[in-house]
């Protein structure tokens, strides 16, 4: 028998499952495999009549490829639905798509392809519909390869016409409550794209500005202020020095007449020391004071224009920097309109829609509004009236899309009268599931400080504002008969036939202009802001799907989405149907570089999800979303993603060596009772369920990292380097049959099974790979499954307290047994005796374990009475000490155990017992 290789007489791991992932050639393969599946279709089939979770997708915008915050966000939206259909329930999920707007206009404008001025409007729509429908096509195959489940092939767009349809009822149902109202008011004005904006359109920059102080010369004093002083304003808008009518000042504060610099000025005292430092004033004599109130009504002459500027009173006025003294241009500013209405001093706005200087501003016509501040400053320096001139630095609103400074301008527009309605939606803010928390005071704000919604835009490429103007009397005409005329036209041809039919074939037949009887009427222009499309959806999308239902259980976006569709949806949901569409919001922060710096392309800095999944596959950037906290913002760079993969390389060998040590075990044949189930495979299996409990509660919190973490430890900790590590020797030198090894078996398939599961929704393809590997499995996919069921009833705290008392031991073990293998006192572990000195609750301890030697993977244990002395040279640990000896024997050659009894057997003389006992077992057989 000498030349026997008893190497291949060991239950070695047999598994056809690869050692490496090779994901980004093998995830293509398995998705292929979902699509001529239908997998969408098999998981829907099998929750139908299940409790339904509805997470509703924010549609991303149609323009360009998917970016990392793309990824960040569909990614989490996908184990959210995956999770939910493994738990029960019938989870669809709808993407969507956002396709109006400025951003495609001018990718078309400024592509060369066309001419915009020599197209009509409906042949230049029908450009942006085919350069939006390009790009969905483009972003869904990008979405796709991020493992992403959905129903691709029937999303929604908010270009297709039965979607436009319902958007247009849903801007009917808010003109019949009246909330839908035309005014001429100041609103954000992007003369870079030469359209009203909406808050959710503004982003804040840094920007340097003029800074001026400009004295107002009194006019009439009414007999409070002398007429041979002036009133100081300070202002960072010089260009709007123009449209001024007025001064405002707060009729609480206190104001004082000071002579400085041989002139008298009028101030707030709360800002004077500060303004006179800044101005220069060095010797300044306070004449008298006043409340603003009893200023009120007095009249200064305009710096360069023949007309006066009155002074008001307001509460918008604060001593935060300036004068107290507000420069107040009713045409600029929205605090400046409102007191002008309650002064009557009318509204003026002298610049144009390009941001240009009208005749209403003599002196400065054609002028772009950013170029007057240097010519106003140089003509206010040379009357006299400029008292001062800095720059600051300071935050400004500029267009998100094209990135240019905004002003405000009064221009006739479409406007939802939020405050109508402003309280119910407080109230049902307050009614939401909020992850995280705060996300409710967000909102409250935003909502509670916003003023009306400008809903109108001056563009081509979105959906018209359905309103009618008489050519007679010019009143507008909309009600619930021309509203679902329109929207029925819109629902059969699209919103492109407003501009291609006439009024009288988008009106209803024998319409007449309710105030005057006429029959002709004109089309408004404008059309609707693109927070409005993508606001309708819950009625387009939610309430028209056979599959979903209205409300939503979730919605899910970015932390900017508080001022855009959470916003706007809300706005929406509460106007026409009195609730919030969604019963849950979840938002996540934003993507940085491993640094902590914003992503940017001039930085160089961005991650493409596409160079990700195709060099380190799309499981890499999965699992690198559920090991973030995502509810702040996530750092990710290549280092990261490498130490991802790192993770998921240890999760990977677990599940393959779980799947090589079951390649002879059939669950229903070679199963074991829990009960049968010796101590440490009972506490395997106590671990087993108290990490699925801890994984499932997670999801359930929306906790992902937890999830990542408690399965990465569970792999690397609690089963490589200690279960798995001690098992070892059962499974590859007992017999096949014998029952301890079936039993370890059992808690593998166990394990196995629960981890493929728990990972499903996080490593959709990596689980789906394990799962055809998997002895007894029927299912076609892990993801037609259900989560594993936690065994509460296996949970023995007595029992769990013992091992975990007796691990910490084992670890003091293991670090004596590495120090002795430095020392080149033993090899391998199994070459080693290991002698024991507890103190007296160590050895009651130890006691209560049998074969120490296999806990500790080594060939002998000496476990010497409490207070026996301990000899030198033995590591010293805070329970016991530990010595380590070369163990007695001879090694065996098929399980490498060392001991006395090798050579027992004549027919096997260099195995030991227990080894030769399973040969001649396994020969009788």
């Amino acid at each position: 028998m000498s030349n026997v290789d008893y190497g291949k007489t060991l239950n070695l791991l047999q598994t056809e499952f690869p050692m490496r992932g090779n994901l980004p050639q093998a995830e293509p393969k398995m998705q292929q495999h979902w699509e001529e599946i239908d997998i969408y279709r098999l998981v829907q089939e099998s929750r139908k009549g299940k409790p339904k979770f509805i997470l509703h997708d924010g549609p991303p915008y149609a323009n360009g490829d998917i970016h990392i915050g793309h990824a960040l966000n569909k990614v989490l939206k996908d184990i959210i639905v995956r999770f939910k259909t493994m738990q029960g329930y019938d989870a669809p999920y709808v993407p969507g798509w956002d396709t109006h707007g400025l951003p495609i206009e001018q990718a078309i404008a400024n592509g060369g392809k066309v001419d915009r001025k020599k197209m009509s409007v409906p042949e230049f729509r029908d450009y942006c519909k085919a350069y939006a429908l390009e790009w969905v096509e483009k972003q869904k195959k990008q979405f796709k390869r991020l493992g992403i489940r959905g129903d691709w092939e029937n999303p929604y767009v908010t270009l297709q016409p039965k979607y436009e349809a319902q958007q247009i009822r849903v801007f009917g149902g808010m003109v019949n409550k009246g909330y839908i109202y035309k005014g001429l008011k100041p609103v954000y004005w992007s003369p870079s794209s030469e359209s009203a904006l909406a808050e959710a359109e503004i982003e804040y920059k840094d920007k340097t500005s003029t800074s001026i102080y400009v004295a107002f010369q009194v006019k009439d004093g009414k007999d409070k202020l002398p007429e041979d002083a002036a009133i100081v304003i300070w202002t960072t808008t010089p260009w709007t020095l123009p449209a001024n009518l007025g001064i405002s000042l707060h009729p609480e504060f206190d104001y004082v007449l000071v002579e400085a610099a041989g002139r008298k000025f009028v101030l707030a005292q709360g800002l004077l020391e500060a303004a006179a430092k800044e101005i220069g004033w060095t010797d300044v004599k306070v004449l008298s004071a006043y409340k603003g109130a009893e200023l009120e009504h007095v009249l200064c002459q305009h710096p360069f224009y023949d007309r006066t500027s009155l002074v008001m009173v307001g509460e918008h006025v604060t001593l935060e920097a300036g004068t107290g003294c507000v420069h107040t241009a009713p045409g600029h500013g929205e605090d400046d309109f409102v007191i002008g209405q309650r002064y009557n001093i009318g509204v003026l706005c002298p610049v144009d829609d390009q941001g240009h200087f009208t005749a209403e501003a003599p002196g400065f016509e054609g002028m772009f509004y950013d170029k007057g501040n240097k010519v106003i400053t140089e003509m206010l320096q040379a009357s006299g009236h400029l008292l001062h001139m800095n720059t600051i630095q300071h935050q400004y609103p500029h267009d998100w899309r094209t990135k240019k400074p905004v002003i405000f301008r009064a221009t006739e527009q479409w406007f939802a009268s939020v405050d109508k309605f402003r309280q119910a939606m407080l109230d049902e803010i307050k009614r939401i599931d909020w992850t995280p928390e705060w996300g409710e005071t967000r909102l409250h704000n935003m909502i509670a400080e916003r003023g009306d919604w400008c809903i109108s835009r001056q563009r081509a490429w979105g959906v018209p504002i359905p309103i009618f103007y008489c050519r007679s009397c010019n009143e507008p005409l909309v009600n619930e008969s021309t509203i679902e005329h329109v929207a029925g036209i819109f629902e059969q041809e699209g919103s492109n036939a407003w501009f291609l039919k006439d009024e009288k074939e988008l009106l209803p037949a024998g319409t007449v202009c309710p105030s005057c009887g006429h029959d002709h009427f004109r089309k408004e222009t404008d059309i609707m802001d693109v927070w409005f499309d993508s606001g309708s959806s819950h009625v387009a999308v939610l309430e028209t799907r056979e599959e979903l239902q209205w409300p939503a259980d979730l919605y899910l976006e970015g932390s900017d989405q508080y001022r855009g569709w959470f916003n706007s949806s809300l706005i929406t949901g509460v106007a026409v149907k009195g609730q919030a569409p969604y019963k849950g919001i979840l938002s996540h922060g934003f993507t940085l570089d491993g640094e902590g710096r914003k992503m940017s392309k001039s930085l160089g800095n961005t991650i493409d999800p596409k160079q990700v999944a195709d060099k380190l596959g799309a499981e890499i950037l999965r699992l690198w979303v559920s090991s973030t906290d995502f509810q702040a913002d996530q750092r990710i760079s290549d280092n990261i993603l490498t130490q991802t993969s790192e993770g998921y390389r240890k999760i990977r060998n677990t599940l393959r060596f779980l799947l090589g040590n079951l390649s002879d075990f059939d669950p229903a044949r070679d199963r074991v009772d829990v009960s049968a189930l010796n101590e440490l495979d009972r506490f395997a299996m106590i671990r087993l369920h108290r990490m699925a409990d801890k994984v499932i509660k997670a999801y359930d919190k929306y906790e992902f990292h937890v999830v990542y973490q408690a399965v990465h430890h569970y792999c690397a900790v609690e089963m490589s380097a200690f279960y798995l590590d001690i098992l070892k020797d059962r499974l590859y030198a007992s017999a096949a049959a014998d029952p301890e090894r079936k039993a370890a078996q059992t808690v593998l398939y166990d394990t196995l099974t629960v981890i493929t599961k728990l990972i499903a929704p996080i490593l959709p393809h990596t689980a789906d790979e394990v799962w055809k590997y998997i002895p007894g499995t029927e299912l076609a996919s892990v993801q037609l499954a259900y989560l594993p069921e936690v065994n509460a009833d296996l949970f023995d705290e007595a029992l769990e307290q013992k091992w975990e008392s007796f691990i910490s031991l084992r670890d003091d073990v293991l670090k004596a047994l590495e120090e002795a293998r430095k020392e080149k006192l033993i090899g391998n572990s199994l070459s080693a005796c290991v002698h024991l000195y507890p103190n007296a609750e160590a050895a009651k301890l130890l006691a209560g374990f049998d074969r120490l030697d296999l806990l500790f993977i080594v060939s002998g244990v000496v476990v010497h009475e409490a207070g026996e002395t301990v000899p030198a040279g033995a590591h010293a640990f805070k329970e016991m000490a530990v010595s380590i000896a070369v163990a007695d024997g001879e090694k065996c050659e098929r399980c490498w155990i060392v001991t006395p009894e090798v050579g027992h057997d004549p027919e096997h003389p260099t195995l030991c017992k227990r080894c030769s006992g399973v040969l001649k077992e396994g020969a009788a057989v």
